[in-house]
């Protein structure tokens, strides 16, 4: 399940999923592109299709960041970046091979408890052109979940300033355990 809420009008924050042609596997992209407004949702739209149309070609997620990356850097007159992570699963047999470009730790439920996932994180797309990636396994079982979010999530802030943070995100969905992906959403 998936909702996307802009701050403003037009944002640039993005999820994607899709069928990887031609294979048993399942692309998962959440990403945040710097600034916010117009500029912002254009270069999530280039994003976005850069990402896709690299992750078709069947590689891993690290070489799909790399490829992307090197897209962004040739034509970004604005230096703009995005954040992503985004995880390739095998249907058949719960293995995802992911990657992350400077994005939030995904969350990961084992056995029904939501940890953070410490992933190694790569250079932001857009960054610079020679950015390197590192591919990373998670193996997804039966009734096992992930949930991933740009930092808007941990970063809204109450009327006090106090922001939401990572750990109130671990605890209010820990304290879900039987809600619905829309429910927890």
């Amino acid at each position: 399940f998936s909702s996307m809420e802009p701050a403003k009008e037009v944002g640039g924050d993005f999820y994607d999923f899709f069928e990887i042609e031609g294979t048993t596997k399942v692309g998962f992209v959440m990403a945040d592109v710097s600034g916010k407004g117009i500029p912002a949702a254009l270069f999530m739209m280039i994003s976005r299709a850069i990402i896709k149309n690299c992750a078709m070609m069947g590689k891993s997620a690290a070489q799909i960041l790399e490829e992307s990356n090197r897209a962004m850097c040739s034509e970004n007159k604005m230096e703009m970046f995005v954040t992503v992570w985004i995880g390739i699963l095998e249907i058949s047999t719960g293995k995802m091979n992911c990657s992350s470009a400077g994005h939030e730790y995904p969350a990961l439920c084992h056995d029904g408890k939501y940890e953070l996932f410490r992933d190694r994180h790569g250079l932001v797309l857009g960054g610079m052109d020679m950015a390197r990636y590192r591919d990373y396994e998670i193996v997804l079982e039966k009734g096992d979940k992930i949930f991933v979010y740009t930092d808007g999530v941990p970063e809204a802030t109450a009327a006090d300033q106090e922001m939401f943070g990572t750990d109130r995100i671990l605890e209010v969905v820990n304290g879900l355990d039987t809600a619905s992906p829309a429910e927890t959403l």
